[in-house]
C-alpha cells in the first residue's frame, strides 16, 4: 500500500491485477485499484477534481484529469474517510499511476492539491 499525507488528507492507493483481455490485435493488461481518502482536518472537504498521469512500462504517457471521482463529488467531514475503486487498462505488463486531487475547504470556499502517491501496476509473474 502507498500512502501519503497533504495538507490533513491522508490518501491510501491498494492495486490488484485482474487479469488479461485479448482482442485480436492487442492485449490489455487490467488493474484494479482502491483509493482510501481520510480527512485528518478539523474541518470539512469535499473532493472536486482528480488528475492522473499514467505511464507504460512501453514508455507511453497518459494524463487524465476531469470532475470527481467515479461520478462523485465526497465530502468528507473531519476524521471521516472515503473510499473507491477504479482500474487501469495498460497495453504492458507494468505502469505507474500518481497524480492529485483537488480539494475545497466547504467552510470558506478555499481550494488545495492533495497529492496522489505514485503506485506501480505489475502482473505477478513479470519477476518470475
Amino acid at each position: 500500500m502507498e500512502t501519503t499525507i497533504t495538507k490533513g488528507v491522508k490518501i491510501s492507493v491498494e492495486v490488484a491485477f485482474q487479469g488479461e483481455h485479448r482482442e485480436p490485435r492487442s492485449t490489455q493488461f487490467i488493474f484494479a485499484y482502491r483509493i482510501t481518502i481520510e480527512n485528518q482536518n478539523d474541518y470539512t472537504v469535499q473532493l472536486m477534481r482528480r488528475h492522473w498521469f499514467i505511464l507504460s512500462g512501453n514508455g507511453n504517457k497518459r494524463e487524465v484529469e476531469g470532475p470527481g471521482v467515479v461520478g462523485d463529488f465526497p465530502i468528507l467531514a473531519p476524521k471521516a474517510t472515503y473510499q473507491y475503486v477504479s482500474s487501469c487498462h495498460l497495453p504492458v505488463e507494468i505502469g505507474k499511476m500518481y497524480g492529485t486531487y483537488l480539494m475545497k475547504k466547504t467552510e470558506d470556499e478555499s481550494t488545495f492539491n492533495v497529492e496522489i502517491p505514485a503506485f506501480t501496476m505489475m502482473v505477478p509473474y513479470i519477476l518470475n
